[in-house]
């Protein structure tokens, strides 16, 4: 099971995988750390990542970036049009309302919906977390900005759907920076909270979190963020000067060139970073629109006064934090400081001003978001032990459900009706038990009941409740189960009917008592659950009295009590049993993919990917035809030259020139299959040059190592060691005979080979060297390794199997072999012979006089 973190920012995206000993930052195929969160659309494929940033330079218009900023957000979102007027990229409205994207691709103009896009990033980091594991990645976390509405969340689980992920949790950003933060530290109080301040300034937002720690746990007190403040804003504010600069001194206009502005956006990224540690900074840049070099200078000083509109919005969000968190400033202890644009000095000095202390920097500013998804992937993966971290995360936003009626069975022209079912600061995840009066079919819809933070339509969704079964109960109760997920997403999950029907049983029998136990069990999803964050809430139409409220709280509470007061009587009388029915419950969520639509993209997505493939193995097999005419021209003129004959050199290299020309003109642009047989052509003329070079570079060497094995069996079959004296003398005969054919075909195929020149195909190759010595050691070795009878008194010999020789060379010593193995086994059996030749002693005195006798 994978257990990896995902951090996709607004710029770049970070991966975090968890092993044994820890979280590790993953590294892409250009050993960065950071990935872009870029796409480029292409002529023949996709570019995704670093590579879509190399090329968005040269293809601003299909390079599509700041996803983040354009999912599940309406088109005509204020915010949104404000983004779109500094990106390089068309965006349109699509006829749902929401953004659609225009990039040209394999030649023609195609739309892509933000969350295809996302899909296409995602699968991206997929990649690259498969490379780095060697396993493929499903189950992950992702980070997300706790600003993200319930839309935005869906479209994050679509996009991870697209890309082949299944998401285990979608985390805030700052509860996992809180989490990366506290699962370390060995010295959280036991009683006393420690409240840190975690203030995220990123690319595109500032996020800010008041967490409260204590041994073992982590409890989210409040969130706060500004959608719309971050290191971009500061880049935007130099760049707009520089513009106006350039625009006066030059004459030039930047905003009307696409490239030009990417090009002055990206420098006066590393003008900012510069002016971090520096007091002043200069630009530079050449040729930056109608061949124009342009130079710009700018103070620190200078820089904060053109940002001051920026940096007052920074203490509302600190304030709002720890008022929704309930805190004075004192009672903060720490505060720490992360995210790409926390380094800007006026930054921390805003900060040091407000909390009355210095930010400190313990943290990875960069990847504390990534690791701390990965960790809370590991404490949901079951195949990571973690310590134990409990994290008590709060929803940032009021939802509340909304439906019409003033009866009980009134759905048209009564009064809107609304209930707070998820406060501000509701626990993540939890379930809400609502109780409705209805006996057909009627909408319920969840809502945000306060959208002044969000700049989001205040509807989330929409759910149809019916149609009902046949009601026979006069006031039939609906109970409807809202659950807040791990996602923090809001949903209806079910819909139960509930009758009370009067039945007589004898509650003292015992089936009777099962029944009524198994009818409890039978309740809806979540009803046995724990009730640490299950609530009943009673949703009466207006006529509802209090005293019915009551009345239903009771029943629902208690259903089972009388069975017991009745058990107890031991007395046979009516009992009122409830009969409970699932109601179907059809969902609407605005501005959702519809899951065929998902689909779809899914099967996009992996057509796309293997263009992409198909793209990167022809430019594989171009790139080896390439190196082939350069590998093979250096080596004619330097190692293969005498190998090769004059004309034999000059046809080939011809041939060579010949099939670069085409490389960098007809050839530029084909298929993968013609770069094939391209080399495969190429390899006809130069693999017989490669094959008598390597011929002759190896030939001595099996020369050798059959001259040696020929050698060592001739010596073993002529000597007079008494170890061969129980191999017949016809036998050795064989061998001896074995080894003067051998030595006589080398003979011969060597004079015919030194006769020939280098460039001349050669007549002793060395695989057929090979096969005759192995030849000869198939023969030989049988025989000269062949046990000597033993007897039947000694147990040694008989522990001492016939040496198995493997290969030619380990065969071919059988001079050293076959002696070595067999001296142990013919001293013990001589030496046990004069010690026991009867054998009636025990066998440690056997070894004992084996051993001195060998010594």
């Amino acid at each position: 099971m994978s257990v990896v973190g995902f951090d996709f920012g607004n710029e770049s995206c970070i991966v975090a995988v968890a092993r044994q000993r820890g979280i590790d930052v993953v590294l892409n195929d250009e050993s960065k750390r950071e990935t872009p969160a870029i796409v480029c659309f292409g002529e023949k494929q996709r570019f995704i990542g670093t590579a879509g940033a190399a090329s968005s330079t040269m293809n601003p218009k299909n390079s599509i970036s700041q996803i983040k900023r354009l999912i599940g957000r309406q088109f005509s979102d204020p915010e949104l049009q404000r983004d779109l007027k500094s990106l390089p990229f068309n965006v349109t409205e699509g006829p749902d309302g929401y953004p659609l994207i225009h990039a040209r691709y394999l030649g023609e103009m195609r739309t892509f919906t933000p969350t295809q896009v996302l899909g296409m990033v995602l699968s991206n980091l997929k990649s690259i977390a498969e490379k780095n594991l060697n396993a493929a990645v499903v189950d992950c976390c992702i980070g997300i900005p706790v600003y993200f509405t319930d839309l935005q969340r869906r479209a994050v689980l679509d996009a991870a759907t697209i890309a082949g992920l299944h998401p285990l949790r979608l985390i805030h950003e700052t509860t996992a920076t809180a989490l990366a933060y506290g699962i370390y530290k060995t010295d959280l109080p036991e009683n006393d909270q420690l409240n840190v301040a975690f203030v995220d300034i990123g690319h595109a937002s500032m996020q800010v979190c008041i967490a409260g720690f204590k041994k073992g746990q982590l409890k989210i007190l409040a969130h706060s963020f500004d959608r719309s403040l971050g290191g971009r804003d500061f880049d935007e504010v130099l760049f707009q000067h520089f513009a106006a600069k350039f625009k006066e001194e030059y004459k030039i206009d930047v905003l009307q060139n696409a490239r030009a502005c990417i090009r002055l956006r990206t420098a006066c990224e590393k003008l900012k970073k510069v002016l971090s540690a520096n007091p002043e900074a200069p630009l530079n840049i050449e040729c930056l629109m109608d061949e124009k070099d342009v130079r710009g200078f700018i103070k620190r000083e200078e820089f904060e006064q053109i940002s001051a509109p920026i940096l007052q919005r920074v203490k509302r969000p600190l304030e709002k934090a720890l008022a929704d968190a309930g805190l004075a400033v004192e009672n903060v202890h720490m505060v720490e400081v992360v995210g790409s644009a926390s380094r800007v000095p006026a930054m921390l000095k805003i900060l040091t001003e407000f909390f009355g202390k210095e930010p400190r920097r313990t943290m990875n500013a960069s990847e504390c978001v990534a690791r701390g998804c990965a960790l809370e992937c590991a404490i949901l993966s079951p195949t990571f032990k973690v310590r134990e971290f409990q994290v008590n995360e709060s929803f940032p936003f009021p939802v509340s459900l909304s439906w019409k009626g003033s009866g009980p069975d009134s759905q048209a022209g009564g009064a809107e009706q609304q209930q707070l079912v998820f406060p501000k600061g509701n626990p993540i995840p939890s379930i809400k038990a609502v109780t409705f009066h209805k006996s057909s079919t009627f909408t319920v819809d969840v809502q945000y009941s306060d959208v002044s933070d969000l700049q989001a339509p205040p509807k989330i969704s929409t759910y149809t409740i019916g149609p009902f079964p046949t009601i026979r109960s006069e006031r039939p109760k609906l109970k409807v189960k809202v659950r807040l997920n791990l996602h923090g997403i809001v949903s209806v999950e079910s819909a139960t009917l509930l009758e009370e029907e009067e039945v007589e049983v004898p509650v003292s029998k015992e089936p009777e008592k099962d029944n009524s136990k198994m009818e409890t069990d039978e309740a809806p999803c979540g009803t046995a659950a724990p009730s640490a964050n299950e609530t009943d809430v009673n949703m009466q139409d207006a006529k509802g009295t209090a005293d019915a409220a009551g009345a239903e709280n009771g029943v629902a509470e208690s259903g089972d009590k009388p069975v017991k007061m009745e058990t107890d009587t031991k007395v046979e009388v009516p009992k009122k049993k409830v009969k409970k029915t699932n109601v179907p419950v059809a969902e609407l969520v605005y501005g959702a993919m519809l899951p065929a639509d998902v689909q779809k993209a899914v099967e996009k997505e992996f057509e796309m990917a293997l263009q992409d493939r198909v793209m990167e193995e022809t430019k594989d097999k171009k790139n080896a035809v390439e190196a082939y005419v350069y590998d093979m021209r250096n080596k004619l003129s330097d190692k293969y030259r005498d190998f090769v004959t004059a004309p034999e050199k000059e046809e080939f290299t011809a041939k060579l020139q010949e099939t670069e020309d085409w490389l960098y003109e007809d050839g530029e642009d084909e298929t993968k299959g013609v770069y094939v047989a391209k080399l495969e052509e190429l390899k006809k003329q130069g693999d017989p040059i490669e094959e008598r070079y390597k011929e002759y570079m190896e030939r001595g060497t099996v020369i050798d190592q059959l001259a040696y094995c020929i050698n060592s069996y001739r010596e073993a079959a002529m000597s007079n060691d008494p170890k061969f004296d129980h191999i017949e003398l016809a036998e050795k005969q064989k061998v001896l005979n074995e080894c003067v054919e051998a030595e006589a075909w080398l003979r011969e195929k060597k004079q015919q080979q030194d006769q020939l020149p280098k460039y001349a195909t050669p007549v002793l190759l060395s695989a057929d060297v090979r096969k005759k010595a192995e030849a000869l050691d198939r023969f030989c070795r049988p025989i000269m390794t062949k046990p000597k009878p033993t007897k039947p008194a000694s147990p040694e010999t008989r522990a001492n199997p016939p040496p198995q020789g493997e290969g030619q060379c380990q065969g071919a010593d059988a001079n050293a072999s076959p002696n070595h193995n067999n001296v142990p086994s013919e001293n013990a059996t001589a030496g046990s012979g004069e010690a026991a030749p009867a054998s009636a002693e025990p066998m440690e005195t056997d070894k004992s006089e084996t051993a001195s006798t060998i010594a």
